[in-house]
């Protein structure tokens, strides 16, 4: 498994360091869990990812901000609202679970989405943000 985080993350790094600006990045590991936190900018917007991957599960986040105001924010996390749009309520068989989802409009716009990539979340700013 080793291998295969290190190859997944070295790719994101490769993707992140072709189109963004000012890359800045960590990984941390341990025997269950690795985590890459990325930071960079994009014109005049910060960008912040972060990759955990597990033997059990990959968490993500890809965040597009203006200053302090999210402009979209991609994530599959325990998030209450996402659980709720997704499962109608939330029984304890759904409060663990990732729901991928999106975040528009400094968080006041939510919708589900599908897994996302780096390579989705930097073509949702290809498409949505001019150059």
């Amino acid at each position: 498994m080793e291998r295969e985080i290190t190859k997944y993350f070295d790719n994101i790094i490769n993707d992140i360091n072709n189109f963004f600006s000012n890359v800045e990045y960590t990984i941390d590991r341990t025997p269950h869990r690795a985590i890459l936190r990325i930071n960079a900018t994009y014109q005049d917007y910060r960008v912040f990812v972060t990759e955990l991957i597990s033997k059990e599960y990959r968490k993500y986040n890809y965040y597009l901000l203006s200053k302090d105001y999210v402009v979209v924010g991609l994530d599959n996390s325990q998030d209450i609202r996402a659980i709720k749009l997704k499962y109608k309520s939330i029984p304890d068989s759904n409060a663990e679970r990732l729901v991928p989802h999106k975040h528009l409009k400094n968080k006041t716009i939510l919708e589900l989405t599908e897994e996302y990539t780096i390579t989705g979340f930097i073509d949702w700013i290809k498409i949505n943000i001019p150059e």
